[in-house]
């Protein structure tokens, strides 16, 4: 009986995790972005085509600036999201910072291409993003207001439903 009960239960897990619903992102366990206030650390890096680049040239701008690598898995299942929030709000002033951490131009480049990222890629081979943001943790992301102080902060991958609840009230202001 016991034997049955344990089939009974693993059939009955492997159904729900394989009858997941299609429109459900595999982002709703998307944490609620920690509200921050305080002013958006010093951070000059390069660019992926090599150019030198600062996070205070976007000042007057709102900046989600999201540290990322290719080999992570929540990184790459962000990345449309991400996407797609950029194209519908960067009419309004609204810029998305990816920074990669710790890899190489030659590494990053082919994942630019897969998803045919539109935003600004820069490269940060030292990890200094994540130092002067002080996490260790990717994804993490971070919205920075038009007078250059960072107002949330994710530690993992952002559901299009969190960004779309949070981050237009700051556009907006």
């Amino acid at each position: 009986m016991v034997g049955t009960g344990l089939v009974t239960i693993g059939i009955t897990l492997t159904l729900s995790l394989n009858n997941k619903d299609a429109s459900a992102s595999s982002y709703e366990f998307s944490a609620i972005p920690a509200e921050l206030d305080h002013a958006a650390p010093p951070l000059d890096l390069t660019t992926l085509e090599g150019n030198p680049v600062s996070l205070s040239d976007y000042r007057g701008s709102v900046v989600l600036v999201n540290l990322w690598a290719t080999w992570c898995p929540p990184c790459r299942e962000e990345m449309p999201t991400l996407l797609a929030f950029y194209e519908n709000y960067k009419s309004a002033g609204f810029v998305l910072v990816a920074i990669d951490q710790e890899e190489t131009r030659e590494i990053v480049e082919p994942f630019v291409r897969e998803f045919a990222l539109t935003f600004p890629v820069w490269l940060d081979e030292e990890g200094l993003a994540g130092r002067e943001f002080g996490t260790m943790n990717l994804p993490s992301s971070y919205v920075v207001d038009r007078a250059g102080r960072v107002r949330l902060m994710w530690v993992g991958g952002i559901s299009k439903r969190n960004l779309e609840k949070f981050v237009p009230k700051l556009i907006e202001e």
